[in-house]
Parts: structure tokens; sequence; C-alpha cells
């Protein structure tokens, strides 16, 4: 080997060490950027010598479009969850304090004490507090329905701009990847940041990539709608701008395409956007619904009906907003009813009604005769909360069951969903912890392994610089013996 030749070998050895040294710092920088894929120097063979081909960024596509897949569906499911716990607590609080269920079991409770001593009129007030206490409940449970879907609605507002704003970066990062395609320009950090986009995209709706040429990418969401393709398409969303009962949400458009709608507390929704939408739409008007089942049972358990002809019924100790207090039909599945309930005026002391009227009749004198022991009347609505009834369920079907069990049925449906969304989240979150944990060991920085490989690299430029100085010696001497 001539010393010419020696050196060129020095010499690339130095450019290449340098070049690798400058890849393993840029590695240890980025050990804790959870967007960040490891580099690494490819060295290829050169006569005489090697040099750096190229920097590779490790990657695993398969595993990566996995670790999408389960993300949307974590998304999606946690989304439920919190949706599911923040809806219990509001309306029927901690431990199920404030639920309908638990106070018109204070209220029966009452009746029946009450009964006993008719004539205490401490009783009758209690009876009728335990009554303003569910007014109180139904009403403060639509508003908390209601204030929670304008919450989401906002919510869903906020994501599909930030959905809109995500595309259009997209559409920066994959323009400089496109355009370096096939070029020396060193776009990886490019990668690594349309990587990241394509996460939180995920995070919003269930996405599908598919290759195209020069390293170009398009975007499909599950159900095939289009997302990107050269460009962003457009997501719409047009906010509601306050909610009561009956009133109906906007659905999301993807390329004009409607998002797809979800069912069922382990959710077949991807993504926090179908999820949300999903809450608004499908459970808390499943719990408004049933929030107004329950009013409309209560009036008409307690309404009076004339003992005379024509037999007209009125609204007793519960009432709709009105006047005169209106008394429900008996049509089920009316809307607004729980926000509308009232306590009758007549009987509440509060504003110069009394409480003993609850006892002889509060529109017509049951009690002609003035007993102080008459409990006819309390006996019978004690009862008539444990009577079959017919009342509609969230899924639309109609059943025969008591107000008081239906009551207790509206508490175990948003239980039990609670209980099945949080079994799911704990299963789901398992698969994007298994996929994360898995394209992390492919692509992320092992900062003992790079250090290791620090070291080889210091010893391989002191053996290069040890050589060029032996090569340099040598030359000297070389060229003395021709002088």
């Amino acid at each position: 080997m001539s010393l010419s030749t020696a050196l060129s070998i020095a010499q690339n050895s130095l450019l290449n060490t340098q070049r690798q040294t400058s890849v393993v710092s840029k590695n240890m920088a980025n050990a804790y950027n959870a967007d960040y894929s490891r580099r690494s120097a490819i060295v290829s063979s050169l006569a005489p010598g090697a040099q750096i081909a190229s920097i590779a960024r490790a990657t695993n596509v398969a595993l990566f479009r996995q670790n999408l897949t389960a993300t949307s569906t974590w998304m999606a499911q946690s989304t439920i969850v919190d949706g599911l716990d923040r809806l219990n607590l509001s309306v029927n609080g901690i431990d199920n304090a404030t639920a309908p269920a638990a106070l018109i079991g204070v209220l029966q409770n009452a009746l029946q004490l009450y009964s006993g001593t008719p004539s205490n009129r401490t009783l009758a007030e209690n009876t009728v507090e335990a009554a303003r206490q569910i007014v109180l409940g139904l009403n403060q449970g639509t508003s908390a329905v209601q204030a929670f879907r304008g919450d989401l609605d906002s919510q869903i507002a906020s994501s599909v701009a930030e959905l809109n704003q995500l595309l259009s970066d997209f559409k920066a990062v994959n323009d400089k990847i496109v355009n370096a395609s096939g070029g020396n320009r060193d776009v990886l950090d490019e990668f690594d940041r349309r990587d990241a986009l394509l996460k939180r995209i995920a995070e919003l709706v269930p996405i599908s990539t598919i290759p195209r040429a020069n390293d170009d990418i398009m975007i499909v969401t599950a159900d095939g709608s289009t997302l990107f393709e050269t460009i962003p398409r457009h997501i719409h969303f047009e906010a509601t701008s306050a909610y009561g009962p009956g009133t109906v949400g906007n659905k999301i458009y993807v390329d004009g395409v409607p998002l797809f709608s979800a069912t069922g507390a382990n959710t077949t929704a991807s993504g926090t956007l179908a999820a949300m939408v999903q809450l608004r739409d499908d459970y808390a008007n499943g719990l408004q619904l049933q929030l107004d089942e329950i009013a409309r049972g209560l009036v008409q358990t307690f309404a009076e009906t004339d003992p005379n002809p024509p037999n007209a019924t009125v609204a007793g100790l519960f009432s709709l907003a009105g006047t005169p207090p209106v008394a429900v039909p008996a049509a089920t599945g009316l809307t607004g009813l729980a926000g509308e309930i009232r306590l009758n005026a007549l009987i509440d002391p509060s504003v110069g009604g009394d409480a003993q009227k609850l006892r002889d009749g509060i529109n017509f004198d049951f009690n002609a005769a003035g007993h102080a022991s008459f409990n006819a009347l309390l006996l019978g609505y004690a009862e008539g909360l444990d009577n079959p009834a017919s009342f509609v369920g969230p899924g639309g079907a109609t059943a025969s069951v008591s107000l008081k069990n239906y009551s207790a049925g509206a508490v175990g449906w948003l239980e039990d969903a609670r209980k099945t969304a949080a079994n799911a989240a704990e299963n789901k979150s398992a698969l994007v912890l298994r996929t994360t944990e898995a394209l992390s060991n492919i692509t992320s920085v092992n900062i003992d392994e790079e250090m290791a490989l620090m070291l080889e690299l210091e010893h391989s430029y002191s053996a290069s610089a040890k050589m060029l100085q032996v090569i340099d010696e040598m030359l000297k001497t070389l060229l003395a013996a021709v002088r």
C-alpha cells in the first residue's frame, strides 16, 4: 500500500468518524423526545477505505400503523369513560346521593312516616321538603345534562379546528419531504414531524395512510373519507350556541361525508371526535329521556282526580310550569319535563301554601269529615310509587315497571355503561402500551447503546489520528531522504 493510499484511507476514516459522532450526539440529545426516531450512519466500502453512504432513520411501517389504530380506539374509549364519569357525578352526585332514585326513596319513607301520624304538621312539612328535593334534583339534573352537551359541542368545535390546522401543518411538512425526494437534502427531521402529526390526527379521527411516489402520503379515515391527498380536505362542523332538551346537535363532515356514528359503552368509535358526538347525542340524551320519564311519572302518580263527575284530573303534589299548574297526559317520551317539573305552590309553605293539604287533598276535599287520622291519600301515594306504569327506556323500548324501579334502573343504566366502558378502556390501553413499546424498541434511542458506540468512535478516531501521524512522519522522512 502506498503512502498516498494510506493517507486517503486515514482521511476518510476521520471524516466518517466525524459524521458518525454527529449522528450519535443527535441521538443522545433526543433520547427523551417521543417523536424522534433513532438515526444511524450507513457505511459502505470504497476502494480504498469506506465512506458514509447515507443517514438512515429507524422505522417500522406496519408497527406504526398498528400503533395509530390502537391510539385512535383508546382515545375514543378514554373519552367515553371520562364523559360518563362527569355525567354521573353532575347528575347523580357522589355515591349517587342526589340521584332521583335516592330522592324518591326519601319521599316514600316520608310519606309512610307521615301516614302513621297524619295530624303532625312537622311530618307534613318534611314530606313536602322531600318532594322539593326531588324537584331540585330533576331541574338541576336537566341543567347539568344540557350544560354537558353544550360543553361537548364546544370541545368538538375546538377539536375540528385543531384537526384542520393539523392537516394544514401536515401539508407543509409533506411538501418538504416530497420536494426533497431523490435529492441530497436531509429531511429526516421532517419525517419525524410528519409522524408526530399523524399520531395527533389519529387521536382525533381513525386514519389509514397510503404511500405514494416520492415519499408522499395520502390520509383517509377508517370509513374511506379522504382527509389529505396533496391538499388537506376541509372538516366542517357548525357548533350549536345553546342546548336544551330536544336540541339536535350538528354532525361533523369530513370532505362532505358525515363522520361515522359510534355505539356502545365498549364504543365502536375511534378518535375523540366520534366519542364526543356519541356522548352528546346518545348518553346525554338517554339520561335526559329517563329524567323526563321520572318527572312524568311523579306528576301522574301524585295527580288528583275529582271524585265528582266529570272526574277531572289535575296536578297534585307535582306539576309542570304554567298557570294553572299543568298535569301531564299519559303519553311517554315527552321531552323536557324534568326541567319543567315544579312543586305545587298550594302546599309549599315557603310561598304561603299549606303542607297538610297533602293529607286532605290539594285541589279537592277528600277528607270532608275533617278526621285528623285520615291517611288514605298518603298511603295511596306511597303505594303508587311501587305500582307498575308504562315507561320508555333509552333504547326506545316501553316497559311496565314501577316509578321507583324505573328510577333505580336509570342509575343502573349509567353505572353499567361506566363499568363496561372502564373495562374496555383497560383492554384498549394495554394494546396501545404493547404497540408503543414494540415500536419504541425499534425507533427510540438507547442511551447505553449510544454511549458504547461513542466510545468505539473515539477509539476509531484515535486510531485514524495515530495513522495520520505515522504517515506524516514517514512522508517527512521520505522528503528528507530525497533532499
